[in-house]
């Protein structure tokens, strides 16, 4: 079975993607950590649950990491343009204990199982050869934790509650298809739309709001 870990706002910098998540949900989101072997940094919200909201960026101060890096991320072009459509929360991860099976019935969308940090892994992710978000961010990217999930407690927690996920998607049949033989737990609800697009209904202490 797959789980919801955490929603990924996607964005062509940090500061941009920080500002995004103030205007949508009117909280500062701390600044969390670089991923040195991934060349990118993100900000980081607790949304409940055992559930986390990341706001990753490529690290300009980042070095090369000598492959694909995961979101999409080396696809600056597309990341702007994205993000320029108010395509910004863009995505999930899902976690899983049995991440080299759910890959070897789906290497096509979910791409390799790769060990990070590459010197002393941790966790495994599931990155496609081009690094490209799986399905256009319609498919949940990958972790597997190795029996040690994130721990809450490194995160901030600012009394965010995530209440809904919605994915517009212009096939939800064929969407919700996936997430069925996927065994997804408590999937995104699905809606006829343009284009990939998610909405995060979000409860704060200044009320109920929208990210996008």
């Amino acid at each position: 079975m797959l789980k919801l870990d955490h929603l990924t706002v996607i964005a062509p910098t940090l500061i941009e993607g920080a500002l995004h998540v103030r205007h949508c949900l009117d909280l500062d989101v701390p600044f969390g950590t670089r991923h040195d072997y991934m060349g990118t940094h993100n900000h980081r919200l607790q949304l409940g649950n055992n559930v986390y909201l990341e706001i990753v960026a490529l690290d300009p101060d980042g070095a090369d990491p000598g492959r694909p890096r995961w979101f999409g991320l080396d696809n600056q072009e597309k990341v702007r343009s994205d993000w320029n459509e108010g395509r910004r929360l863009r995505g999930w991860v899902a976690s899983t204990d049995a991440i080299d099976f759910v890959i070897s019935t789906r290497r096509a969308i979910f791409g390799d199982r790769v060990s990070l940090p590459t010197a002393n892994p941790t966790f495994y992710f599931a990155i496609p050869a081009d690094g490209s978000l799986p399905h256009d961010g319609a498919a949940p990217s990958l972790i597997d934790h190795r029996g040690d999930p994130t721990s809450m407690a490194s995160i901030p927690d600012l009394g965010a509650r995530l209440r809904s996920l919605t994915l517009e998607h212009p096939d939800p049949a064929v969407i919700q298809a996936l997430y069925h033989e996927l065994c997804i737990d408590r999937p995104p609800a699905i809606i006829t739309g343009r284009t990939v697009r998610y909405r995060a209904q979000i409860e704060t202490p200044t009320g109920l709001k929208e990210l996008t």
